[in-house]
């Protein structure tokens, strides 16, 4: 795995406008909307209930401690990451960041290594000009295909169906990347630890991940038509 330079990805910072995430990228005349604050905003009803659902049965307390535990465990868990592909080391000795250690290198082991040949973008900030941002967890060859790559966390294994936002979430990296850049991306990978440290691995490509580019701009369109986000 080497790390080479082709792109030469733009510095941002995050900031909020009207309560929302956005990232003020350099050479940008607007601050853009991230990609999850598009997502967020236009999820369905059935997840939304969904959600409510589990808050109640779980207690709100509760739900709120689950959520934040699982955040900051898959922060550090990035962490790791983004520092071993730079081929730098990174040590917390909190149990929070030891177990997060040991799902980072289950990652490494069952899906980075002799697979991942070669980087171009490590936490990269992409953008679709005048539309959208985001930072990206990994652009590069894997399986010999340039693909977008995600880290994910799980409190528990998850099935595909329950992960569709995800696949937008690629679709999204992917099309800023080819409208910046004149790539042409057509896979996304998700990697995925669970805190009880099982894989699991979620393929996009062909139809499928032509249909999530569909499917992230219309979520788009309906997020510019239903708030005025406009400084």
């Amino acid at each position: 795995m080497k790390l080479v330079h082709s792109y030469d990805y733009p510095t941002s910072t995050r900031a909020s406008l009207k309560g929302l995430r956005h990232y003020d990228v350099a050479g940008e005349e607007h601050k853009l909307p991230s990609v999850t604050t598009v997502l967020g905003q236009t999820t369905g009803a059935d997840k939304e209930a969904s959600l409510a659902k589990w808050r109640d049965r779980v207690g709100h307390k509760e739900a709120a401690k689950i959520t934040s535990e699982a955040a900051a465990r898959g922060t550090a868990m990035h962490l790791y990451l983004e520092k071993h592909c730079l081929g730098e080391g990174y040590l917390d000795l909190t149990p929070l960041g030891n177990q997060a250690k040991h799902m980072a290198d289950v990652i490494v082991e069952k899906g980075i290594n002799n697979r991942v040949t070669e980087i171009y973008g490590n936490e990269a900030v992409l953008y679709y000009p005048g539309l959208y941002a985001g930072s990206c967890d990994l652009v590069g060859q894997i399986d010999g295909d340039m693909a977008i790559i995600d880290f994910k966390q799980t409190n528990k294994p998850k099935q595909k169906e329950w992960i569709g936002d995800y696949y937008l979430q690629m679709a999204a990296y992917g099309m800023a990347h080819d409208a910046v850049y004149g790539t042409n991306i057509e896979k996304g990978v998700i990697m995925m630890c669970s805190k009880d440290l099982y894989y699991q691995e979620f393929v996009i490509e062909g139809e499928e991940y032509r249909q999530a580019k569909y499917d992230f701009l219309s979520r788009l369109d309906k997020f510019y038509n239903r708030l005025d986000i406009t400084e």
